[in-house]
């Protein structure tokens, strides 16, 4: 089977969702079958290597660093060549137009949600979804439901992510994200001075970690207030920050004078997981993921996390493994200081063994599923279209 993957602001720096379309793609590569990415490129190319065909079409940058493909046309012209038996999407913008594409020809077409459109809203434009939401959110929801029935299948990673669908007849499908296991993973031995030194004294803090883009929607802001709080309150920590994006210089300013440190985006996903393993506490305050890579990282790596109690990345907690709080550096402040007082062994434990639950073959298995069973439900309408024209052409 050929599946061909559209993605549109995937980028060096694009953090979850180029994880997530790369890891389906090698597992569909794993798996037996074709794989061929689109992505926006600054010209077109084609390059074929151990992930398959991978073409860039003509893009326009966007904010945040990104790139879109502003024409559906030339993605038109492409899948008219490649002839795919499934189409992936990871856009609700110009890419959409696939599954209408897709739909006249025969082919199965396949929407991943990565955002929910009505949160982003909400943490991009505060102040003015405050005072608009009542008619924003029921006008956003409709426009969910109208992209929604261009496709054969909707997937979404988490029940948050699912409730923007409310009211959507068609396949709608949780099917939660992974994780590499053997990447991001606790600590082998532990350095000498974790061992020697006693934690949380001004010797040696308490280490805390914010991985991720450095943009409003995220909240990193968040993450810097809560390490104030626990300053205030004579906790003694540090807190790691690895990303980048256009709220930096606003960050760095309100963190002067704070033990923070900024390192900017690591490509390095080997050196990032060891960072993370060597942290105590991991904050992750978006109030808008739809599921949260971060979070399942960092637990993957033993390390319990603070999340946002809005959102969908509180669903990946456990027992131990870490806890939700309100958006608000004082809250996040008062659950790290909470996840502190546990036993280190128990939560780092704990925080491991939820994370073995998200495996990515498991993710890859569910999604083929809805791949094959589209392309084969394609294949009968095809063959009983062909018998119902011999049909009329015999009466």
């Amino acid at each position: 089977m050929r599946i061909v993957q559209l993605a549109n602001a995937y980028s060096p720096t694009s953090g979850g969702l180029r994880t997530v379309v790369d890891a389906l793609g090698r597992g569909y590569m794993a798996a037996g079958h074709e794989r061929v990415l689109v992505i926006p490129g600054q010209r077109h190319s084609r390059e074929e290597g151990e992930s398959g065909l991978v073409v860039t079409l003509p893009s326009l940058p966007v904010s945040g660093g990104y790139r879109m493909i502003p024409r559906f046309s030339p993605v038109k012209d492409l899948l008219e060549e490649l002839q795919p038996d499934s189409v992936e999407v990871s856009d609700k913008a110009t890419l959409a137009a696939a599954g209408p594409w897709a739909r006249e020809r025969g082919v199965g077409a396949v929407l991943i949600s990565h955002e929910r459109l009505d949160a982003v809203a909400a943490a991009r434009f505060p102040h003015a979804w405050a005072a608009s939401h009542r008619a924003l959110q029921p006008a956003l929801h409709r426009r969910s439901r109208r992209l929604a029935m261009r496709f054969d299948a909707i997937v979404v990673a988490s029940a948050f992510a699912g409730r923007e669908f409310d009211g959507y007849g068609g396949l709608l499908r949780e099917i939660p994200l992974g994780v590499d296991l053997d990447t991001f993973r606790p600590c082998r031995v532990p350095s000498p001075e974790r061992s020697e030194v006693p934690r949380g004294t001004g010797e040696h803090p308490w280490q805390l970690v914010y991985s991720g883009r450095l943009s409003i929607e995220k909240n990193p802001i968040a993450a810097i207030a809560a390490v104030k709080a626990l300053v205030a309150d004579n906790l003694p920590v540090h807190l790691d920050i690895y990303g980048s994006g256009t709220q930096r210089q606003q960050l760095e300013r309100f963190a002067a004078d704070l033990p923070v440190t900024f390192h900017g985006h690591m490509s390095d996903r080997v050196e990032l997981a060891e960072r993370i393993a060597a942290a105590d506490v991991v904050i992750a305050p978006g109030p808008a993921e739809t599921f949260g890579l971060t979070v399942l990282e960092s637990l993957a790596c033993g390390t319990p996390v603070v999340t946002a109690d809005t959102g969908g990345a509180g669903e990946l907690l456990a027992a131990g493994a870490g806890l939700t709080a309100a958006c608000t550096g004082e809250d996040m402040a008062r659950a790290v200081a909470g996840i502190l007082a546990w036993p280190e062994a128990e939560r780092r434990a704990a925080a491991r063994r939820r994370a073995e639950q998200f495996p990515w073959s498991a993710t890859v298995a569910s999604m083929l599923d809805v791949h094959v069973s589209l392309a084969a439900r394609e294949r009968n309408l095809s063959r009983l279209k062909r018998r119902g024209l011999r049909r009329r052409r015999i009466g």
